[in-house]
This record gives C-alpha cells, structure tokens and sequence, in this order.
C-alpha cells in the first residue's frame, strides 16, 4: 500500500462523505466519488477545485460500472445505503439492494489485498439488556429491515482479512449535505423552530456521535489498519448513552423554553433501545474529539440557515 492509497467512496455526497472527503482531500489522498444524486444537492461543490477528487454519477450497484472503479482503488468505502427505519420501510428493495446486495458485490469484486471500511449501524443490538452494555461480543438482534441490512452487509464485509466494520451510534451535528431527520439533529430543529417536541418511548436509550467524528474513526482506521482489521467496533460517544427524554434535557440548557412530552400512544418505527461500550475502538487510541453539547451549539447556529424539508432523508 502506497503512503496515501486512493480511495473509492460510494454515496460519497451524502451525509457523512460530504463531511469526510475534504479531510481526505487535505491528506492528500486520490478519492473517486460516485453517487446518484438522489437528493438533488451538490454538497461537494466546496471541494471541486481539487484535482485529486473525481465524481461519478452512477449507481453503486451496478458491477459494470463499479468494477473498473474498484480495480484502481487500493481503499473501499461504501457509504452509499438507504439510511434510517422509516426509508427502508418505504422502498424494501431498494433497501435490501443497496445497503446488502451492493456490499456483498463488493466483496466478490475486491482483491484480497485491498481494503475494505465499513460502516453500520449499532441499531443492530435491537433492544438491549436494562444497564448492560453491548459491546463487539453482544449477539446482534436487529430488530428493523435497516438494521438487518446492515447486519448482514457487515457479515459479507468481515469475511476479508483486510476489512474494518464500524459499528455507528446515532450520528449528528452539521455538514454540507445535512440530515434533518436523524434525531439529534430533529430534535434541535424543533426546539429552535417549534420550540416543542411529542416523544414516542420517551425512555428507550441509545448512544450517539457527532459526524466528524465518524469521519476521524473512518481516518484512524486507515492510520491503523493492519492492528485493527478483521474486527467490528462500535464508534459512540461513551458519555452519550441517552434516553430521548435525557436527550432533550440537555437540549433545554441551550434553548430555553423548549418543551418535550410524551405521548401516551405510539411508537418509535426503529425501536432502538439499549447502551454501548466504544472501549475496543478507544482501546486503539481513538478518541471522539466533539461533544454532544458542541453539536447542538453548532446545529442551532446551522438552523438559522436551515428551515427546509429538503435536508431530510424521508
């Protein structure tokens, strides 16, 4: 592998790969993008003025056209992936075909010697046990379409020796293709336009992280690949095991006047409910660098720009 391999990105201008490719850019690495452009923004436009950045607008589960992609990558990382409970419920083969198919695709058209990346969701534990934490060893139970077909995309991924899954919590804060929909970043958009939000299960827990910081796990997994590959790991913040309610108390610190109540019938459509360990990834010398309270400080200052339902998923 050369002091900086060139990287294939699918889905690269979404969410998380608008955010992750400029820093790859700065390091100096060649990175190939190619998305569809199904939501119609252009968030690498910041980023175009670069010459080791190429963009191909295709679709990630077409062999023909990604097999050529892949033979000049030494790096793979697939990010292209209906994300979410309620998008996969609204398109099942699109779903299964792009977050499972299009992975296990890769995985038959890889040489052993490149290197893989992937990211999945932690909604794969389901519902976990009350005050136990689910680490890399605990039984995956997942419990929606989405979780399944991240499940199983990380199960094709770790058959290669030269692969990394990681295993993501609930991402948030700002990027240049912004997700309205995530929760984190939901619920702050409530509070300063609503200043009110309904909470389905208002006790349910999960673990979240801030988007660069799924970036720099993605960045440390390339700086330690061959100490860490083989292996999933759960990238979270350890101090950031929240129920929604807990959730919405510390967005109240930043915006007074908000208020959140439960509703007393309903229920979440990615019924997500336990607490994670990150020691393994920590273990490595990764740390998360953004705090939950960071992110909701920058998301209020992104939502006077934003009051738009084109920044969402579904």
């Amino acid at each position: 592998m050369t002091d900086k391999p060139s990287i294939l990105i699918t889905g690269g201008a979404g969410y998380l790969g608008s955010t992750l490719i400029p820093m790859l850019l700065t390091l100096g690495h060649r990175v190939t993008v190619i998305d569809n452009f199904m939501f119609r923004q252009s968030p690498l436009n910041h980023v175009c003025c670069d010459e080791k950045l190429e963009i191909v607008r295709g679709d990630s589960r077409d062999e023909a056209v990604m097999k050529p992609l892949v033979a000049k990558a030494d790096i793979v990382i697939p990010l292209a992936a209906l994300v979410g409970a309620p998008l996969c419920g609204r398109d099942e083969i699109g779903a299964i075909s792009t977050n499972q198919d299009a992975v296990q695709m890769l995985v038959d058209i890889m040489s052993p010697s490149q290197w893989l990346l992937m990211p999945i969701t932690n909604s794969g534990y389901g519902v976990g046990e009350p005050g136990k934490f689910c680490t890399e060893e605990t039984p995956l139970r997942p419990i929606s379409l989405y979780g399944r077909t991240k499940v199983a995309a990380e199960s094709a991924a770790l058959t290669r020796e030269n692969s990394i899954s990681f295993r993501l919590a609930t991402v948030f804060g700002m990027s240049p293709r912004m997700r309205l929909d995530l929760l984190v970043n939901d619920f702050v958009y409530r509070a300063v336009h609503d200043r009110t939000v309904v909470l389905f299960e208002a006790h349910f827990k999960r673990n979240f992280i801030h988007v660069r910081d799924v970036a720099r796990a993605f960045l440390h997994g390339i700086e330690n690949f061959e100490t860490m590959k083989g292996e999933p790991y759960n990238v979270g913040l350890s101090d950031a095991n929240l129920s929604k309610a807990e959730l919405c108390e510390r967005i109240q610190k930043h915006v007074p006047g908000f208020v959140f109540l439960e509703a007393p019938l309903g229920e979440d459509p990615d019924k997500r409910d336990y607490i994670v360990s990150n020691e393994k990834i920590e273990a490595t010398g990764y740390q998360p660098a953004f705090s939950l309270d960071v992110g909701v400080q920058e998301l209020i200052k992104g939502y006077v720009m934003l009051r738009d339902t084109l920044y969402s998923n579904i």
